[in-house]
C-alpha cells in the first residue's frame, strides 16, 4: 500500500461539512479489543460507516463510488512509536455478494489483491497516527435492487500487534440531497440585508427521512432569526478563530426522490457593522444522530427560541433512512466583500533603567474597528508589527512569533543574538476589539536620554506597507522610549532594576531626537546577512479556505490548526489603551 502523510486538519479541524457523513476512526472501530500486554500495540481501522451506491442502470455503465479504509496507530511518540514489522489486512467481501462489485484502486493500493470474496493487502511498518490502508472502487451489482445492503469486514494480523476488526456497510440506492447555489449580491455595505431562500433537491432513488440544514457564517455576517428547531454555537471570543456562527436545523418530513424543496420563509442574511471579507456556507444532509454528532464536533450548542423552520412542499410519513449517493454536492458557499474599514492603532511604551539593567516593554496594536479583518480564503497573515530597537539597548527576550531582521528589514539568518529590528506577524484574522500584544525584554547597554524605537503596524509586505483597510495611517506608528527626558539618566531607583519592569507609559508621538534607525544596538554585530526573502512576506497559507471548488470547513470548538502557530489575540481592554481612542 502507498503510505502518505495524513491530511492536516484545520481548522481543529475535524467535523468539516464535506466529511461530516463519515465517523472518526476511533468511533467506528467496533468493540474494544481484548486486554493485551502493555507493550503490545493495538491498531484500529476507520472509514465510512455506510456508503450509498447508485442503482444499477438499465443501460450503460454503473456509477462508481469509493470506499477508503484507514489504519490508526494511537502512539503519540512520533520517533519511537511506529510498528516495525510485516502485517496483513484481510477484507471479507462475502457480505456484499450480489449487492456490490468491489475492485481495488490499484494506484492507491498497489499491494492489495482480490481473490474470490476476499481481498488481501500486505505491507510493512505502521507509523503513529492515521494512514491509508486500502481504497476500493464499488458499484451496484448487476441484478441488485434498490435497498439491498451488505457489509465488508476488515481484520489484520501481525506478529507482536493486535488489530481491532472494523465493518463498513454498502447499500444500493439512497437519497441524493443537492443544495442549489443562491444568486447573492456579494458587494455589500454595512447593515445591508438580503434574503436567502435556501433551496435543495433530492435527486436520489429513495426518499430522505428529514433533513439537517447546516448554516455557517463568519464574524461579519448574521442571520438574526433563531428558530426553535435549530441549535446554534458561536466561537469563543477569547479563542483565536474566524469567529464563526454555526446553526444546525433539523427539518422534519419525508423529502421525496425527484422533488425540490425551499424554505417556507427565506432566511435573512445581514452584513453587520464589522463585516469586511466574509464567507457563508449552507449545506443539506439527511438528518441523523451521526450527522448531528459529527457536525457538533464537541462544541456547546444552544437551541433557538423562535418559530419552526420548515421546508415546502413536504410529504407526511416516514421514509427509509439511507446515506447520500453524492455527498460532494450537499454544500454551497458564497464570499462577500463589504465596504468597510478597520483602524489599527499601534502602541509603544515608556520604560527606564540603569545601565546594565533589564527592562520589560509592552508594544503592539489594537483594532478599533469597526470591521474585523480575516483572510480566511488565502490564509495570509493580516498585518505585521515592525519594531526598531532603541539605540543603546539590545533585546534579551522576544515573543515566539517575532523574528529578527536586519536594520533595513531584510532577512537575517542569525535568530539567536540581539538584532536591530524585529517583525511580528499576526495570524490570518484580527477581530474588532482585539489586537496583538508583544512583550519584549531589553538590556540597557548604555543609558541614553530619550533613546527610542519605532513600533509600526503595517502590511506584511515591506515594499508596500500600507494597510488597505485602514483609513488612519497616522496612528499606525508609536514609539518605545527608553529613559525619556522625564526619567532622568536612568540611574535612579525609580526606573527598572535588574529584571524589573520599567513600563510607565504608551507614547504614540516621536521623541524630540530620534536615533539613527540604521545603527545597530549595542551588543550586536550589525553585519547580518541581507539576502533572502523580505521580512514582510506573508506567512504560510495552511488553514485558509480553498480559493476554488468545494471546501471542507472546520467546525467551531475544535483545535485551531488552520491558524498560524503561536496565535494570541487579546481584547482591546488593556492598560493605556484609552490614549489611542
Amino acid at each position: 500500500m502507498t503510505r502518505s502523510t495524513p491530511r492536516a486538519v484545520l481548522h481543529r479541524a475535524a467535523g468539516s461539512f464535506a466529511a461530516a457523513g463519515l465517523l472518526a476512526a476511533a468511533s467506528l472501530a467496533g468493540t474494544a479489543a481484548p486486554a493485551q500486554a502493555a507493550d503490545t500495540p493495538v491498531f484500529t481501522f476507520g472509514g465510512p460507516a455506510e456508503t450509498a451506491l447508485h442503482p444499477y442502470p438499465e443501460s450503460g455503465k454503473p456509477k462508481s463510488s469509493k470506499v477508503g479504509i484507514t489504519l490508526y496507530n494511537p502512539s503519540e511518540d512520533e520517533e519511537n512509536g511506529g510498528f516495525d514489522g510485516d502485517f496483513t489486512l484481510t477484507f471479507d467481501l462475502s457480505g456484499v455478494a450480489g449487492v456490490a462489485d468491489v475492485k481495488i484502486d490499484g494506484e492507491a493500493s498497489p499491494d492489495c489483491e482480490i481473490t474470490g470474496t476476499k481481498a488481501v493487502c500486505e505491507d510493512w511498518g505502521i507509523r503513529p497516527g492515521s494512514q491509508p490502508a486500502a481504497d476500493f472502487v464499488v458499484t451496484a451489482a448487476d441484478g441488485s435492487e434498490n435497498g439491498d445492503t451488505g457489509t465488508i469486514t476488515v481484520t489484520g494480523q501481525a506478529d507482536g500487534a493486535t488489530f481491532t476488526p472494523f465493518t463498513t456497510r454498502l447499500t444500493v440506492g439512497g437519497p441524493d440531497l443537492v443544495m442549489e447555489r443562491l444568486p447573492f449580491r456579494t458587494e455589500l455595505t454595512p447593515g445591508e440585508k438580503q434574503q436567502a431562500p435556501i433551496t435543495f433537491a433530492n435527486r436520489g432513488s429513495r426518499d430522505a427521512d428529514g433533513v439537517l440544514l447546516t448554516l455557517r457564517y463568519s464574524r461579519g455576517l448574521d442571520i438574526p432569526q433563531r428558530y426553535s428547531n435549530c441549535e446554534y454555537t458561536v466561537d469563543d471570543p477569547d479563542l483565536p478563530d474566524f469567529g464563526w456562527t454555526t446553526a444546525l436545523c433539523s427539518v422534519e418530513g419525508a423529502f421525496e426522490a425527484g422533488a425540490t424543496y425551499t424554505l417556507a420563509t427565506p432566511l435573512t442574511l445581514e452584513a453587520t457593522e464589522r463585516a469586511y471579507y466574509d464567507t457563508f456556507l449552507y449545506g443539506i444532509h439527511e438528518n441523523s444522530a451521526a450527522q448531528r454528532t459529527a457536525l457538533r464536533a464537541g462544541a456547546p450548542f444552544e437551541r433557538g427560541t423562535g418559530g419552526v423552520l420548515k421546508a415546502v412542499p413536504a410529504k407526511k410519513g416516514a421514509a427509509a433512512r439511507s446515506t447520500d449517493l453524492t455527498p460532494g454536492d450537499n454544500q454551497q458557499e458564497a464570499d462577500f466583500r463589504t465596504e468597510n474599514t478597520a483602524d489599527f492603532v499601534a502602541y509603544g511604551d515608556d520604560v527606564a533603567g540603569a545601565e546594565g539593567s533589564t527592562v520589560k516593554a509592552d508594544i503592539g496594536f489594537h483594532n478599533e474597528g469597526p470591521a474585523w479583518i480575516g483572510h480566511i480564503r488565502s490564509g495570509e497573515d493580516v498585518a505585521t508589527v515592525d519594531f526598531t530597537v532603541p539605540q543603546g539597548a539590545s533585546v534579551t527576550s522576544k515573543p515566539e512569533r517575532c523574528r529578527a531582521v536586519t536594520a533595513d528589514g531584510k532577512y537575517r539568518e542569525d535568530q539567536t543574538s540581539p538584532a536591530p529590528r524585529y517583525v511580528c506577524n499576526t495570524s490570518m484574522t484580527v477581530r474588532d476589539g482585539a489586537g496583538l500584544d508583544l512583550p519584549f525584554e531589553l538590556r540597557v547597554d548604555k543609558a541614553m536620554v530619550g533613546a527610542s524605537g519605532e513600533v509600526t503596524v503595517r502590511s506584511t509586505w515591506l515594499q508596500n506597507p500600507k494597510l488597505p483597510f485602514d483609513p488612519k495611517p497616522a496612528n499606525n506608528t508609536a514609539y518605545l522610549i527608553l529613559n525619556g527626558e522625564g526619567d532622568g539618566d536612568g540611574s535612579d531607583s525609580g526606573g527598572a532594576t535588574e529584571g524589573g519592569d520599567g513600563g510607565s507609559g504608551e507614547p504614540s508621538t516621536p521623541p524630540t531626537s530620534a536615533p539613527d534607525p540604521e545603527e545597530s544596538p549595542s551588543g550586536t554585530s550589525g553585519s547580518s546577512t541581507s539576502g533572502g526573502s523580505s521580512s514582510g512576506t506573508a506567512g504560510g497559507s495552511g488553514g485558509g479556505l480553498a480559493s476554488t471548488g468545494s471546501i471542507a470547513l472546520i467546525a467551531s470548538g475544535t483545535a485551531a490548526a488552520a491558524l498560524a502557530a503561536g496565535l494570541v489575540l487579546f481584547t482591546a481592554a488593556r492598560r493605556r489603551a484609552a490614549r489611542h481612542s
